[in-house]
């Protein structure tokens, strides 16, 4: 029972860092680096609380898409119409988030770090997962199939030829500036599910803080899965059990909790100080593309 239930409990903590992780391949693939899905899962997490308390669950996730599409539609416009630089869009709109989340929860509900108790999803009995929130299913529908778009789709074709060689794909017709949009908007959208989900499913609430680094764990998963929707579940599925294996361990354990909870964060370093010089990224993956440039 001990072993399910750790295996049950690592598939709930993943899901947040494998949808995050899927919208990362899909935009790394057209060649946009996004640091800010951190950004994104916090306000798809109090966006998806404040729609799920005044109009119910559905509308709240519904909210929590768009707002992670919106800061995306931000970023792209900065990095690819613009150019800047995409790491500093990244951090920027991080913080955008971060304060934009206090400073709207304080103005709807006069509490700057957490939110009331909101309703999520109806539940699905899962013979030795128990009660299963349906994102959960989800999540798992969506490596299959983002895999499938990718390498079987023309959307998927251009999209990956644009991370790969965009002044031959722009040769070929392919609109550059398009397909980047695309998949960084997509990564949005899958962020701000994330972050929905942290909120509705798995506290009721939207906490000040509750994403903890999860996009940057996100981005680690998708490096270490090479780039593509099935190695960054196997990532995810990693990473979630060291989450849960933290939780297990803190609460029977004799030295101080606060190394216990390092167990995710030290793993991630672990795993990006042994993989990324293994990986290969699209080649040319956060390198602003110019119509006319080589």
């Amino acid at each position: 029972m001990f072993l399910i239930e750790l295996i049950a409990s690592s598939l709930r903590m993943a899901v947040p860092i494998i949808l995050t992780a899927i919208g990362a391949v899909y935009t790394e693939r057209a060649g946009v680096v996004n640091i800010g899905l951190e950004g994104m899962m916090i306000v798809g997490s109090f966006w998806g609380a404040l729609g799920s308390y005044y109009f119910g669950p559905y509308v709240g996730f519904l909210f929590a898409m768009a707002a992670g599409a919106f800061l995306a539609l931000i970023h792209a416009i900065a990095t690819v119409t613009f150019r800047v630089d995409q790491i500093v869009s990244g951090v920027a709109l991080n913080i955008l988030a971060y304060g934009s989340s206090r400073f709207l929860s304080q103005a709807f509900f006069k509490m700057a770090t957490t939110t009331p108790h909101v309703n999520g999803l109806f539940k699905l009995k899962i013979p030795l997962l128990g009660e299963t929130s349906p994102v959960i299913i989800l999540a798992l529908i969506l490596v299959p199939a983002a895999g499938y778009i990718l390498e079987k789709t023309v959307f998927g074709l251009r999209l990956r030829s644009v991370g790969e060689n965009p002044l031959a794909a722009d040769t070929l017709g392919i609109n550059v500036f398009k397909m980047k949009y695309a998949g960084v908007i997509i990564s949005g959208v899958l962020a701000g599910l994330a972050g929905a989900y942290l909120a509705l499913e798995h506290t009721g609430m939207y906490v000040e803080g509750m994403t903890q680094g999860k996009g940057y764990i996100a981005l680690a998963a998708m490096i270490f899965g090479n780039w593509t929707p099935k190695g960054a579940l196997w990532a995810s599925l990693l990473f979630g059990f060291a989450e849960s294996l933290s939780f297990r361990v803190v609460q029977n354990a004799v030295i101080p909790y606060q190394f216990i909870k390092m167990i995710p964060y030290v793993l991630t370093l672990a795993v990006l100080a042994g993989v990324v010089r293994k990986s290969t990224p699209p080649a040319a993956d956060g390198v602003p593309y110019e119509r006319g440039t080589k």
